[in-house]
C-alpha cells in the first residue's frame, strides 16, 4: 500500500480542549521511554550535561561546598591547634512542565497500516530537545523558577571573549574562553557550538597556509579542542547572535527528570498558534490532537574551590562571543605627554548616558557585549592620558549606568618613552 504523508505541526500554547483517554492506542507505554531518551539524544544540554537521579517532589535542594576548610601548622610540641570549618550552599532544582501538541488528521489514523508512531516519535523528540536548549543555554522562555541562561550567567562573570581576528587564541590562547574556565578553577571537558563555527575551524590555518584541523581534503574533521569533543545542535536552538561556542565543566550543568512523558489524546477543541489564533478546530478539521507533557528542571551548582573562592566570578562555563555589528569602538594609541602614558583616540563617540572604562595588560581580552564590567576595569573619561606599557593591549568598554557592555575596542599600546 501506499503511504500517505502529511506535515505535522508544533505548537507552543495549549488548546481549551475537552479531552478522554485514549493515547495507549497509538503510544504504548514501554514507547515513552523511547521519547526520552530521543529527547535526550536530540537536546545538547541533556546529552552533555550530567542526569542526577529522578526527583520525587517538585524542588530538590543539592548541598553545594560554599566555604573551604583551612590547615594550619603548629608550633612546637605545645603548640595550640586552630579550629576551622567548612559550609555548604543549597541550591534547589524547580521542576517546571514542558508540553507539545501534534495535530494528526484522523484519515490518517484510520489507516492501519501507516507508520504514525514512526513520524511522531521523531518530531516529540525535537520539539522537546529545542525548548530545554534554549530555556537552559540562552534563558528564552524560561519559567520564572529557572535560573538565568548558561550564556547570560557566563557573561555576567565575566566569562567571555568576544571573537577576534585570531579565533585560535580566542579558543586556546591565555585569556580565551578555555583559560576562563581554567582560572575559575574547572577543567573544560566539552563544547557546544553554533554549526557555522565548523566552517571557520576549518579556515583555521598555520603561518604556512596549513590547515589546522583537517588532515586532508578527503579525510572528516577531528571537531574537538583541547582533547575535548565540540557537540553541533541541529535542533535550531542555538542562539549565534549570542555565542558562537559554549566550553566548560559539563558535569557541573546537572538536570533532573520530576514526570517521564505522559500523552494524551484530544478528540474536541481548539489548537491555538502563539498570537493567539486558531491554527485547527479538531471537530471542523477531522482531526485528533496528542499531547506529549514531561516535568524537569536544571541547576549549576558551582562549588567553591582553592582556586577561585568569589563565587561572583567563579563559573564553569566560558563563551566566544560574535563581533556584534554596531558595537565595535575604534581604538587608536599615541605617545602621551609624560613618560609612560598613552593618548587614546576612540570613534564613535560616547552615547549620551553611557561612560568608559578600560583595561590594559599583555594579554587583556574584550568583554561580550551585554557583560558587567566592574572588577577589572578603571573609568576613563575619555581624554586624560593613560599609563600604560608600549607593547601592551588596551581594551576600551563603553558602558550604560549599570556597567554593562554597549560597546568594546582594542589597540596595542605607544607609550612615550
Amino acid at each position: 500500500m501506499k503511504k500517505r504523508f502529511f506535515n505535522l505541526q508544533l505548537f507552543d500554547t495549549d488548546a481549551q480542549i475537552i479531552d478522554r483517554s485514549g493515547a495507549e492506542a497509538l503510544i504504548p507505554e514501554d514507547r515513552a521511554k523511547e521519547i526520552i531518551q530521543g529527547v535526550i539524544e536530540q537536546s545538547a544540554v541533556l546529552s552533555v550535561g550530567r542526569r542526577l537521579a529522578d526527583m520525587t517532589t517538585a524542588q530538590n535542594k543539592l548541598p553545594v561546598l560554599d566555604s573551604l576548610p583551612i590547615a594550619y601548622f603548629v608550633n612546637g610540641d605545645t603548640g595550640a591547634k586552630k579550629t576551622t570549618k567548612q559550609a555548604w550552599d543549597k541550591k534547589v532544582i524547580y521542576a517546571e512542565e514542558i508540553a507539545v501538541i501534534v495535530p494528526i488528521p484522523e484519515a490518517v489514523l484510520d489507516d492501519a497500516d501507516y507508520d504514525i508512531w514512526g513520524e511522531v516519535k521523531p518530531r516529540v523528540q525535537e520539539a522537546f530537545g529545542k525548548v530545554i536548549d534554549a530555556a537552559i543555554l540562552f534563558g528564552d522562555g524560561k519559567p520564572t523558577n529557572w535560573r538565568d541562561g548558561l550564556v547570560p550567567s557566563a557573561k555576567t562573570a565575566g566569562a567571555s571573549v568576544v571573537m577576534g581576528n585570531d579565533l585560535f587564541t580566542d579558543l586556546l590562547g591565555e585569556g580565551g574562553v578555555i583559560s576562563k574556565v581554567e582560572e575559575s578553577g574547572f577543567f573544560v571537558n566539552g563544547h557546544v557550538a553554533d554549526i557555522s563555527l565548523r566552517a571557520k575551524l576549518r579556515g583555521l590555518k598555520d603561518q604556512n597556509d596549513r590547515p589546522l584541523f583537517l588532515n586532508s581534503m578527503q579525510q572528516s574533521g577531528n571537531y574537538s579542542l583541547d582533547g575535548s569533543a565540540i557537540y553541533f545542535p541541529r535542533n535550531g536552538a542555538f542562539d549565534k547572535t549570542e555565542a558562537m561556542l559554549i566550553s566548560g565543566d559539563f558535569s557541573q550543568l546537572v538536570y533532573s527528570i520530576r514526570k517521564d512523558i505522559t500523552f494524551k489524546l484530544f478528540t474536541e477543541g481548539v489548537v491555538q498558534n502563539t498570537d493567539g489564533t486558531i491554527a485547527y478546530n479538531l471537530m471542523q478539521n477531522d482531526m485528533v490532537a496528542l499531547r506529549a507533557v514531561m516535568r524537569l528542571g536544571w541547576e549549576i551548582p558551582n562549588p567553591i574551590n582553592s582556586l577561585e573562592q568569589d563565587k561572583t566570578k567563579r563559573f564553569p562555563f566560558a563563551v566566544l562571543a560574535p563581533a556584534t555589528t554596531g558595537t565595535t569602538l575604534t581604538v587608536t594609541s599615541a605617545a602621551g605627554t609624560n613618560s609612560g602614558d598613552t593618548k587614546i583616540t576612540v570613534s564613535p563617540a560616547l552615547s549620551d548616558g553611557n561612560s568608559y572604562k578600560y583595561k590594559t595588560g599583555p594579554s587583556v581580552t574584550k568583554p561580550a557585549i551585554g557583560a558587567i564590567c566592574k572588577s577589572g576595569y578603571t573609568a576613563w573619561d575619555g581624554s586624560a592620558d593613560i599609563a600604560a606599557k608600549t607593547g601592551d593591549k588596551i581594551v576600551i568598554v563603553e558602558v550604560d549606568s549599570t556597567s554593562k557592555c554597549e560597546k568594546t575596542g582594542d589597540a596595542t599600546v605607544t607609550a612615550k618613552a
